[in-house]
C-alpha cells in the first residue's frame, strides 16, 4: 500500500496527504529558488524527517528503558550546494531536557542517534 499522495496545487506549491492518517503537509519552493518561502520547501522536509526520525529513533529507546526525554528537541540547519543544486550536508543539534540522565541513560539515547533506520 502506498504511504503517502502528493498533488501539484500549482505556483511551485505541493500537499502532501499521509494516506494512512490523512494528515496533510504543504510544500513551496524556497525564496531562492523561484519559490515563496510560504512553507517547508522540499529540501527543508527531507532534512527536517532526519531529525523527527533520530528523534523518534531515541524516543523509541528511552520508552524501552524508562527513560523520560519529553521536550528534546532538535535544530536543523541545511546545506545547500550548486552545479547541481542539492542538500550538500545536513547538521543536527540535539537538545534533551535537564534531567540528569546516568551514563547509561545516555549511552542508550546515543547509540540510538546514530544507527537511525534512515541513514546518517
Amino acid at each position: 500500500m502506498a504511504t503517502s499522495k502528493i498533488i501539484y496545487t500549482g505556483e511551485l506549491h505541493t500537499e502532501a496527504t499521509h494516506l494512512a492518517s490523512g494528515n496533510k503537509i504543504t510544500t513551496d519552493a524556497p525564496l531562492d529558488n523561484h519559490g515563496k518561502g510560504q512553507a517547508f520547501s522540499p529540501t527543508d522536509l527531507m532534512a527536517t524527517s532526519l531529525a523527527t526520525c533520530m528523534l523518534t529513533t531515541m524516543g523509541i529507546a528511552a520508552n524501552t528503558h524508562h527513560i523520560n526525554m519529553d521536550g528534546a528537541s532538535a535544530e536543523v540547519t541545511k546545506v545547500m550546494a550548486a552545479n547541481p543544486r542539492r542538500v550538500s550536508e545536513v547538521h543536527i543539534s540535539v537538545t534533551m531536557p535537564a534531567n540528569n540522565y546516568s551514563d547509561k541513560e545516555k549511552k542508550h539515547s546515543g547509540t540510538y542517534s546514530e544507527n537511525l533506520p534512515c541513514g546518517h
